[in-house]
């Protein structure tokens, strides 16, 4: 007697059914797919003792007719595909056919459809896996499927379900993801007789996030197309600015021609399109939708359809991370336009003029030695303005807050409307940011048109070093420089290696070492970069880095090595800084590509409104 045979179709359904239907959220997902691919405008869902109850999916698209209606329950019967090469350019949703069968063995359903061209619809109806009867019925045009008593005969699947609410969450986040990923389509969700969802057809994408996810801020456009006629790809959508991605409900929701998916090459290349803009540990937030063809994506790799395949992966991921890297190059460029653009160039309401007293034609110091970074760090003060008897400093305690000062200390004035400015010399700069002081010799206080900056001077400082390392390390140009005396420094035999391993790069980076015999090494030039830093322990760093077992890929590393380079190098919490200087470090800020983010992902600098100052006090 033969040990294999062949299982009872209703079996087989019921098998099947547990890879596809894991939940009340996957019945939801199935069906609403269904309901995208026959074209519906509008879609809802009615939810019931957390979806095992009932759930019932309406919607307005093509519908069935009786023989439509019954091959659905047949298993594999679908109208997406005809044949095997159909599976390599899948451009639906669903195309397997197991989705009905495998809900209907496990609970009981009702299908009501109609098409546009007949005069009544046809009501079927299931009883865990056996059809129980079919008739004609009065309906209006689209298909309604109601799903009740889910795993009632199967208590082993119930049991392993969480509380109403989880299941509700799960059922929420598809309604969520799928009013993205088609915002022309009108979705409502309805949970015990109560609406919880509604997105109308009229909603724009923009504002179905900005719903969904309950942030109101500034979000940053992202898109990209090339131009390959054979391969076109496609993407479009924002980003939460980094600073704003941490603790908000916004999470990276991906999509792909219209399918929400969870894929960790996608998410990859997001995050190293972002790289130097998050902090460590934190996770970005936005929308993100990749466009296609259909023969370059494989969907039929998971029953649930949560995973895809790339035929070309690598290029696919190159073309996300430089079009991420593009759009927050475009986002600094209005960020740069918004706070450092000259009046005449971007023609807002005229500042009040400066006022100056009690100075004499006079170069700034540079104690920092700003000026190895390209800071404009000298200004001249204008002898004209030398007449007029210096104003006392704002009383502040000089622990707390410090005017910005040359030789002397700044001086303040009034205006005829009672507001305080500091000294400056707008004339010679390449902003109209005037600078009001410094708070605890790291935050600088500044005015840009009506509103109040915050910049921390190191994380700033930092991000301009960064920059130009990364641009002298890439065109092999780094300028060295020699140290009066050389030092001599101890390694490790695991050091040693490293340094051997990588003396190229080092030396690259503008490091000059040789052996002294044993396990001694002499240092005797370092970047010109990285000013008065002690020469052992940058030259540690460096090695230690490039000895560090983390997951940064080889370009990667070198980033973070010569971002620690430009931390060490950069002006520091404590340092008192002159007039020339911060105007220096603005000046350097207004030309640079990249400056909102130090290379660590911290925030350089943060803006308050007018408005938002009001509220603060109670003001209208």
């Amino acid at each position: 007697m033969p040990k294999i045979r062949i299982l009872p179709e209703q079996l087989a359904n019921r098998i099947a059914a547990g890879e596809v239907v894991e939940r009340p959220a996957s019945v939801v997902k199935e069906l609403v797919e269904n309901s995208l691919d026959a074209g519906a405008d509008r879609i809802e869902v009615e939810i019931e003792g957390g979806g095992t109850r009932l759930i019932r999916v309406l919607d307005n698209g093509s519908g069935m007719d009786e023989d439509d209606v019954l091959l659905s329950l047949e298993r594999h019967g679908t109208s997406k595909i005809n044949e095997s090469h159909d599976l390599v350019a899948i451009d639906t949703l669903g195309f397997r056919g197991e989705a009905i069968p495998s809900i209907a063995s496990v609970a009981k359903m009702a299908i009501i459809s109609r098409t546009q061209d007949a005069d009544f619809g046809t009501r079927a109806e299931f009883e865990f896996g056996r059809l129980q009867k079919v008739h004609e019925v009065g309906c209006s045009l689209g298909t309604v499927i109601e799903v009740r008593n889910l795993f009632g005969r199967t208590p082993a699947r119930k049991k392993f379900l969480r509380t109403s609410r989880t299941e509700i969450g799960h059922i929420d986040e598809i309604m969520k993801n799928y009013a993205l990923a088609s915002p022309e389509t009108a979705f409502v969700l309805k949970v015990n007789g109560k609406e919880s969802l509604h997105f109308t057809s009229g909603h724009n994408l923009e504002s179905r996030f900005r719903t969904i996810s309950n942030y109101h801020g500034k979000l940053i456009p992202v898109s990209g197309e090339n131009n390959n006629r054979r391969a076109p790809r496609k993407l479009h959508g924002f980003l939460v600015p980094p600073e704003r991605s941490s603790g908000m409900s916004a999470r990276l929701r991906l999509f792909i021609n219209g399918r929400a998916i969870r894929d960790k090459l996608m998410r990859h290349a997001v995050f190293e399109g972002l790289r130097n803009f998050l902090l460590k540990g934190h996770s970005p937030g936005g929308y993100i939708h990749l466009h296609l063809p259909a023969e370059e994506l494989d969907v039929n790799v998971h029953p649930a359809k949560h995973e895809v395949r790339f035929r070309n992966s690598g290029d696919i991921h190159q073309f996300i991370k430089q079009t991420i890297e593009n759009g927050m190059r475009n986002h600094q460029h209005h960020l740069r336009a918004s706070y450092f653009s000259r009046s005449d160039e971007r023609d807002p309401a005229p500042l009040p003029p400066s006022h100056t007293a009690g100075f004499t034609p006079t170069t700034m110091t540079n104690p920092l030695n700003l000026e190895k970074e390209g800071m404009d760090t000298s200004t001249e003060i204008n002898p004209d303005q030398s007449k007029s008897p210096p104003a006392q400093p704002l009383p502040f305690p000089s622990s707390q807050i410090s005017i910005v000062h040359t030789r002397e200390p700044l001086a303040t004035i009034s205006n005829d409307d009672g507001e305080i400015f500091k000294q400056t010399n707008s004339h010679l700069q390449s902003h109209d940011i005037r600078i009001i002081g410094q708070y605890k010799n790291l935050y600088i206080f500044c005015q840009a048109g009506d509103e109040l900056l915050v910049i921390d001077q190191h994380a700033a400082h930092e991000r301009i070093l960064f920059e130009k390392f990364h641009r002298q390390y890439l065109q092999n140009q780094v300028a060295s420089q020699t140290l009066l005396f050389p030092e001599t420094v101890e390694l490790s035999p695991l050091q040693i290696q490293c340094v051997a391993d990588n003396s190229e790069k080092i030396e690259r980076m503008g490091f000059t070492f040789t052996e002294f015999g044993g396990n001694s090494y002499v240092i005797s030039a370092i970047p010109a970069l990285a000013g008065k830093c002690s020469a052992s322990e940058i030259f540690f760093d460096v090695i230690d880095n490039f000895g560090s077992d983390d997951e940064h890929s080889d370009g990667g590393k070198m980033e973070h090595i010569l971002a620690t380079m430009a931390c060490k190098a950069a002006v520091r919490s404590g340092d008192e800084l002159s007039v020339g200087e911060i105007n220096g470090l603005l000046d350097s800020m207004a030309k640079a590509d990249l400056f909102s983010h130090c290379p660590h992902g911290r925030p350089v600098l943060r803006s308050f409104t007018d408005q938002e100052i009001k509220k603060w006090f109670y003001r209208t």
